[in-house]
């Protein structure tokens, strides 16, 4: 298993996605003691870097794009590895743990294990391919491309989606001296995940600051000549509403969830059974090896996909044996977590005796958000909840607490203007080996607040 074995090929270990979660999968097996080959795949040119400033830091032009380096040119040398950027995946043999490259020698990787860490890809609206002022905010060159779009203010820019990157978005244009209309099917950023009562608190504070909240379904836009002579002769004038109505805009962000990036993995195996997930089997079938891609990469609690094969970040689906039902998060600090955890896991596969045995992944997940000053921060999973309690602070500046739970059991915390510790304290009502009953986690929640 080492790459000094005389008369034999080093083996190799292969990670796609040149993300956060594919490097700290990469850093994670050299670390771990894996000294043979190790190819890290990435379809964008760039080295990793981190995607949370660009709607944030890199969008209002604080930062530039070197800030959202996650590595530096010799601690990626360190690391000895095949760097392949610029280089899509294009196909998965996973019985056989072959990898093909789309790129002009169509390579075709042998491997010993693979990590897939491709991420998501965001979704766009239809009849928008082409049409100039309309974006998307995923990748480095989306931000700086918006950015250039909103260097001057009193732009009218629709943001259509008002989860967390729209809402950030949001909150950096209006900043920026742009009028700013946010359109969701709710009634709140963030709704969905906050529940109705901190959705409209946060509400508030984007009113506050200028923002203009419309509910509505987005289900195209509106055009008219391009003035700039663009390559389809056609600019965004305004978003259309699914009720007819329409936002005029002269800039358009598409901010309304995203896919996962599992199409090259398509042909390597159909999607298995629905359902299947539910007691940690993934993609893993007793006649042969098939991937399961229903919402992402499907994986067992160990984050494998297949034997051999492991997933990790936004593109994983795995078996939380705490909650004990199947999680695909899209939040940074999960991808580093569970990059190193497919690394541990897919070594202890190919050499329990020299690496140890697997050990399940049970995060507790967490995520931030920064919006107009206010930081918002959350441990466990706040989405799903069917009970939320909400003890508010002070409204102005917003300072809140809340605690989720879902059937009976206590399964996440909020923070908005709160300082970490303060959370970072919250956090043990979530952290167990198993759910903390609601009722036990509400009052020892309701004591650190209130006191």
């Amino acid at each position: 298993m080492t790459s000094g074995d005389r008369g034999r090929p080093a083996p190799r270990i292969a990670v796609v996605g040149a993300s956060a979660a594919g490097l700290a999968a990469v850093e994670g097996l050299r670390r771990a003691g894996w000294d043979g080959l190790l190819t890290l795949v990435g379809d964008e040119p760039h080295p990793p870097y981190d995607r949370p400033p660009l709607s944030k830091q890199v969008l209002s032009g604080s930062w530039e794009p070197d800030r959202t380096g996650l590595r530096s040119a010799e601690q990626l040398a360190g690391l000895d590895l095949d760097l392949r950027l610029g280089t899509r995946a294009a196909a998965l043999d996973a019985a056989a743990r072959r990898l093909t490259l789309d790129d002009a020698e169509r390579t075709v990787l042998d491997c010993a294990g693979i990590v897939v860490a491709t991420g998501v890809r965001p979704r766009t609206l239809p009849g928008t391919e082409g049409v100039a002022g309309v974006y998307v905010l995923r990748s480095l060159e989306d931000a700086l491309a918006l950015r250039e779009r909103l260097a001057a203010p009193g732009r009218r820019l629709a943001v259509v989606g008002d989860g967390v990157l729209g809402a950030e978005a949001a909150a950096v244009a209006t900043g920026l001296g742009h009028r700013v209309v946010l359109i969701g099917s709710g009634t709140a950023p963030m709704g969905r995940v906050l529940g109705a009562e901190t959705g409209a608190l946060l509400a508030a504070v984007h009113r506050a600051h200028g923002v203009e909240l419309r509910a509505g379904r987005a289900s195209g836009v509106v055009t008219g000549p391009d003035p700039a002579g663009g390559p389809d002769g056609r600019h965004v004038t305004g978003v259309r509403l699914a009720d007819g109505g329409t936002v005029e805009a002269d800039t358009v962000l598409v901010a309304t969830g995203s896919v996962p990036a599992v199409d090259w993995l398509g042909p390597s195996g159909e999607a298995a059974a629905p359902g299947a997930e539910a007691a940690g089997a993934g993609a893993r079938a007793a006649d042969g090896v098939r991937l399961d891609l229903a919402d992402g990469l499907g994986c067992d609690a160990h984050c494998a996909a297949a034997p051999g094969v492991y997933g990790a970040g936004d593109v994983a689906r795995w078996y939380h044996p705490v909650l004990g039902r199947t999680l695909r998060v899209e939040h940074r600090m999960n991808a580093t977590e569970q990059g190193l955890a497919a690394a541990r896991n897919l070594l202890a596969e190919l050499d329990a005796e020299r690496f140890g045995a697997p050990r399940p992944f049970a995060p507790v997940p967490y995520f931030w958000s920064d919006q107009f000053g206010l930081k918002l921060q959350a441990y466990g999973v706040l989405e799903g909840a069917d009970r939320i309690e909400v003890l508010c602070l002070e409204k102005d500046p917003l300072r809140l607490a809340a605690l989720h739970g879902r059937e009976g059991r206590a399964t996440g915390v909020l923070g908005a203007g709160l300082p970490p510790r303060t959370v970072r304290g919250l956090r043990a009502l979530v952290a167990g080996d198993a759910p903390a009953d609601w009722d036990e986690a509400l009052a020892a929640f309701r004591t650190a607040v209130q006191g």
